[in-house]
């Protein structure tokens, strides 16, 4: 389902779309910026998510450096980026903007791999309460292989060391399923968003940087 609006897109009309199930994409095609809520709606459910076994020796291996917070405009400008697979973006300049402002507000969030000094993975979203809506991720086809993987798994660690109990990733994929993602109607989504963004915003700041993870 997808609608259009006449508002002023806003920080704020994100965060409440947010509120009520709804997020925005920009159709590359026409230029329109357009609200959806798909029906069955994915999540991660973050007190049963799971690490595959092959990524667990690349978490250990200390293959990448982890941060979060740290770059946040350049992760969704590389997410928004176009790929081999993905010519055309959903994420144009008024969603780069708007998102990066909600980072500002201490609403967006990154988690970002680095291979020495070079941004090679990362991915963003967005935190209100108990809960977190994850928007997009990329990784560097050769300099950053697994490492949106590798980041995935920290933004869900981190969630769960916060308190947070919904994870929404918005449609399910072969690579999400990995980890457990599953679908929920939109009903139960909403009943499990209102109660996950009635309590206080659960983010916590890094405690530092990360070379591996507790697996």
């Amino acid at each position: 389902m997808s609608q259009e609006h006449d508002h002023p897109f806003t920080p704020e009309l994100v965060l409440e779309g947010y509120s009520m199930g709804v997020f925005p994409m920009a159709d590359p095609s026409d230029g329109s910026l357009d609200w959806y809520s798909p029906d069955p709606r994915a999540i991660i459910p973050l007190d049963a998510f799971h690490v595959p076994r092959s990524l667990r020796r690349v978490m250990r291996s200390g293959r990448y450096r982890v941060t979060i917070d740290l770059e946040f405009e350049g992760v969704i400008r590389a997410c928004a980026a176009p790929r081999a697979s993905e010519p055309e973006t959903w994420i144009d300049e008024r969603i780069i903007d708007v998102y990066t402002c909600l980072h500002r507000m201490g609403c967006g969030h990154s988690i970002e791999a680095w291979a020495g000094d070079r941004l090679v993975a990362g991915l963003y979203g967005v935190g209100i309460g108990g809960a977190f809506f994850g928007e997009s991720m990329f990784s560097h086809p050769v300099e950053g292989r697994d490492g949106s993987k590798v980041c995935l798994v920290h933004l869900m660690q981190h969630l769960a060391a916060c308190g947070y109990t919904l994870l929404d990733v918005q449609f399910t994929t072969p690579h999400l399923e990995r980890f457990g993602c599953i679908e929920v109607e939109r009903t139960a989504f909403l009943r499990r968003l209102e109660e996950a963004i009635s309590v206080d915003d659960k983010w916590r700041p890094s405690e530092g940087e990360s070379r591996d993870s507790m697996l």
